[in-house]
């Protein structure tokens, strides 16, 4: 699929990007602005948000701090965008320390479900039903090559994409006939500054090789955000309940 920006394919829209400080999330807002959306970003990080508004020099731009699990939060989103939402990109998401279940601790567990899962479900829940009114809408959840198969994270990681999967296939199934498309896309590994370090050495013994042995670059963040705008825009008007693998091949082998 090609990066090439669309001139004009947002124009009018009002869009939310979760995790847009960096990383994917920057790019997929990064390329709305550059086709014509208005876009509330979201991201923990001031200082990343701060940097992004600097370079954007927008006023279609709209940063706000927040974090997706908590309730309030996810209000000042909606706040931010006046009320009126056309697309979303459940991007933000943290990895798990590759543990797997004999080592995964609670805590690591419950917040890994707390932003992968519970966030993508309440910010979807406070915009669907206007997008139900007004009889359309796109959401794109960030799932990954864990939510399709077993051996690309640890235990809640892999857990928590596959329960996003679900939640797409559900929300799609759910709202498609109101006008409104859920979609998912699946990345494999991708340059960012989300950290990936093993925290189980049974893990690196036993996925370390195996990443070596897949012998694919990492997709740019460039690349995934042109998967997913894609997915936002008109241009996938017949395109619901898609989970798109981004994986430069690796789910074909």
């Amino acid at each position: 699929m090609s990066t090439q920006v669309v001139p004009g394919r947002f124009d009018g829209k009002t869009a939310i990007v979760t995790g847009a400080g960096s990383g994917i999330g920057k790019a997929i807002a990064q390329r709305l602005l550059a086709e014509g959306g208005t876009v509330i970003a979201s991201d923990v990080s001031a200082e990343r948000l701060s940097e992004f508004a600097a370079e954007a020099q927008t006023d279609r731009l709209r940063t706000v701090v927040s974090d997706v699990t908590v309730e309030a939060d996810i209000a000042q989103l909606l706040d931010a965008a006046g009320g009126v939402v056309d697309v979303v990109a459940n991007n933000a998401g943290i990895m798990d320390g590759f543990y797997p279940v004999a080592e995964v601790p609670d805590d690591v567990w419950q917040r890994v479900f707390d932003i992968n899962v519970t966030g993508v479900m309440r910010l979807s829940r406070a915009v669907l039903p206007g997008m139900v009114e007004r009889g359309s809408g796109a959401i794109v959840n960030t799932a990954s090559a864990a939510g399709l198969r077993g051996n690309a994270a640890g235990a809640a990681y892999t857990a928590s994409k596959h329960a996003v999967v679900g939640l797409t296939k559900h929300s799609a199934y759910m709202y498609g006939r109101q006008g409104v498309r859920v979609n998912a896309v699946a990345p494999g590994g991708v340059a960012t500054n989300v950290d990936g370090s093993f925290q189980s050495e049974y893990a690196a013994k036993l996925m370390g090789p195996a990443f070596q042995a897949i012998g694919l670059a990492p997709a740019t963040p460039e690349e995934l955000a042109s998967a997913i705008t894609w997915l936002l825009s008109d241009d996938a008007a017949n395109v619901n309940g898609v989970i798109l693998a981004s994986d430069g091949g690796w789910s074909a082998q």
